[in-house]
């Protein structure tokens, strides 16, 4: 993607090459950009996007429906859940594509439950 994105990046949905769990292979899918580009090698921390919606979404999921408005600037084509819990820090420079971003209401939404994943709402208070 080059330095030419670098300035903000957070709330960003990007299609990039996400690693298998076995860490073996990957497969380019998009992923939430939970940061800004950090340090000298330009890492973002990504959270995984799917398509494959679950029926019991997790506490830490966030289900972006098609049609509505909070779907509309994602740049995704079909309903999909952000998987907070599957997060991995990647340098920019794999960064294929810029799809869209997240709206306000979900931005909120990825906050909370980051604070709810994290368990950070006791050392806030």
């Amino acid at each position: 993607m080059g330095s030419r994105f670098l300035m903000k990046m957070k709330h960003k949905i990007v299609l990039l090459p996400f690693p298998f769990d076995d860490l073996e292979s990957h497969k380019v899918r998009p992923a939430l950009c939970l940061t800004d580009p950090i340090s000298a090698h330009d890492h973002v921390v990504v959270a995984f996007i799917s398509s494959q919606v679950p029926t019991h979404p997790l506490p830490t999921d966030i289900v972006l429906r098609a049609g509505t408005d909070a779907f509309a600037p994602t740049g995704l084509k079909v309903s999909s859940v952000i998987r907070l819990h599957r997060m991995v820090s990647m340098t920019t420079r794999i960064i294929r594509y810029e799809l869209g971003h997240i709206a306000d209401e979900t931005r909120d939404l990825v906050e909370s439950k980051l604070i709810q994943l994290f368990d950070l709402q006791h050392r806030l208070r």
